[in-house]
């Protein structure tokens, strides 16, 4: 379906066009290949060189992230709200509230169906039964695939990070695909590696079987 991923641009960008059914999307992510574009414009796929990616033990809590945690001053739950995270993760920014968003209606429909499948998570953030923050991904074989976070109140997606982060080296993950770098990213542990470690990395990890659970068995925390 896609070329190899050294002939991307020096950006990144790796093909033009296909359509983002299921068979397709699950193909890119297992060649290290990830679509983003906007709306109006034909479907982008990305690989780009180098990647920035989160191993599980590199994540980096901060004193204040940890006192939130340890006071309890949220609660996670997993799969709980899917697609009302994905449409958060696509709602204007309060930096740029009239932006547009890569989020498509498109691609929430693409990634819906891939929940339904048992490929798309969330993880929920709740303040006094209220959604304040959360983050949406894949996960295939011992991969996540982190696609978009959002928050409402201070530390809220970081606290939705740190328990996806925990239930995945229970579970004998990897690391988490970043996808482009961010001063955000890094502060959190992540690396900017070569494309070409990432893609032995993801051969790996694929080596397992994919873990297609019903991950809102996970009790709220």
């Amino acid at each position: 379906m896609f070329p190899p991923v050294e002939q991307a641009t020096p950006e990144g960008l790796l093909a033009i066009g296909g359509d983002l059914s299921s068979d397709r999307l699950l193909e890119a992510y297992r060649r290290g290949i990830f679509p983003w574009y906007s709306a109006g414009q034909p479907i982008l796929w990305w690989s780009p060189d180098p990647r920035a990616v989160l191993f599980l033990d590199n994540f980096k809590i901060s004193r204040s992230l940890q006192r939130r945690i340890r006071k309890k001053v949220y609660t996670t739950s997993f799969n709980k709200c899917f697609r009302k995270v994905v449409e958060s993760c696509a709602a204007p920014r309060k930096k740029d509230p009239v932006g547009g968003t890569w989020i498509t209606r498109e691609m929430i429909g693409a990634y819906d169906q891939l929940h339904a499948m048992g490929y798309a998570h969330s993880v929920e953030t709740w303040h006094n039964n209220k959604l304040v923050g959360g983050l949406y991904g894949l996960a295939i074989g011992r991969g996540f695939f982190g696609e978009s976070m959002f928050s409402s109140m201070t530390d809220a997606s970081k606290v939705a990070l740190a328990s996806l982060v925990m239930h995945l080296k229970q579970w004998g993950f990897a690391f988490i695909d970043c996808q482009l770098s961010s001063p955000h990213i890094l502060s959190l542990g992540a690396l900017e590696i070569p494309r070409s470690r990432f893609l032995n990395e993801l051969a790996k990890a694929l080596d397992a079987p994919d873990q297609i659970a019903n991950w809102n068995q996970i009790a709220v925390e």
